[in-house]
């Protein structure tokens, strides 16, 4: 406790102290981002970014109802600061606060979206959008909350440019919090979440049967195989014994023959093939293994 005090006594200080730095006007502040870029002026930076800290700390409020400690996103705003002092160039006219609110609003943007929940959300830039600006919508369409209806899906999906099904799946998103599988299911319950995940791994049963069908198929397959020529079983294996099929022409390149005999000599065996599985097994071995 003595500790998280500390911790929050430190912040309210930081931000006090942010907010009490004076105002820089144009020509000073075009001054010390020159001395920075063209000098490495360390000074000049510090000078220079102190002097913006207040839009770090406004911008982090902004963001505050997404759960997440203020202090986290202050120091991710920071971040975003100082890469906007690394690339701004004072020769443009545009003032620094006004560049540095882009690259200050993506750097915590980017942590918001890495940190809200375990699962990956915005991996495009409908889904950032919508993230960022749905509850902004529903509230004034007065849908803040419960389920939106179809009018109120079709206005924002138009706002955003975004498919009315990328509203819904959002939707659903940000109304449903991350959950430990391990969380008991109710509170005077000892059972956990965990426990109702079906096992779709294949049961015991499964697994000898498959296993037995598969090597009786094999047997078949094999006895077959006999009744081939070398060649034919040559190109019965490549053609279509093989997880990547050779060619028709690599294989009469190998054999030293047309790729349309080859063609010939495939389709001969597959012939003997289906008649000597047919004797074995009938035309149902034959579908499952040649077709």
């Amino acid at each position: 406790m003595r500790n998280t005090g500390q911790s929050e006594q430190a912040n309210r200080d930081f931000i006090r102290q942010a907010m009490r730095a004076p105002l820089l006007d144009r020509d000073v502040e075009r001054d010390l981002a020159r001395r920075w870029r063209d000098d490495g002026d360390e000074p000049a930076l510090h000078e220079l970014t102190s002097a913006y800290m207040r839009l770090v700390v406004s911008i982090a409020t902004r963001f505050r109802h997404y759960g997440l400690p203020t202090s986290d996103l202050i120091q991710e705003g920071c971040v975003g600061l100082l890469q906007a002092a690394a690339r701004f160039e004072p020769e443009r006219e545009v003032r620094f606060s006004t560049y540095a609110s882009w690259w200050v609003r993506a750097a915590m943007q980017d942590y918001i979206l890495r940190n809200w929940s375990i699962v990956r959300t915005g991996t495009t830039a409908a889904q950032k959008a919508l993230f960022f600006n749905l509850r902004r919508l529903r509230a004034r369409l007065d849908q803040a909350d419960g389920p939106m209806t179809m009018e109120s899906r079709d206005k924002v999906a138009k706002a955003l440019k975004v498919s009315v099904t990328d509203v819904e799946a959002m939707e659903q998103r940000l109304a449903a919090n991350d959950r430990s599988l391990n969380a008991a299911v109710t509170e005077d319950s000892d059972g956990e979440w965990q426990n109702f995940l079906p096992d779709e791994r294949p049961g015991p049963e499964e697994v000898v049967t498959t296993r037995h069908d598969g090597e009786v198929r094999s047997r078949w397959l094999s006895d077959a195989m006999v009744e081939l020529s070398a060649r034919e079983r040559e190109i019965i294996k490549a053609r279509r014994l093989q997880e990547e099929s050779v060619t028709l022409e690599h294989l009469g390149g190998r054999l030293g023959i047309s790729k349309e005999r080859v063609r010939q000599i495939e389709h001969q065996a597959l012939r003997k093939l289906r008649s000597a599985l047919t004797a074995q097994a009938g035309e149902e071995a034959v579908f499952e293994l040649i077709c």
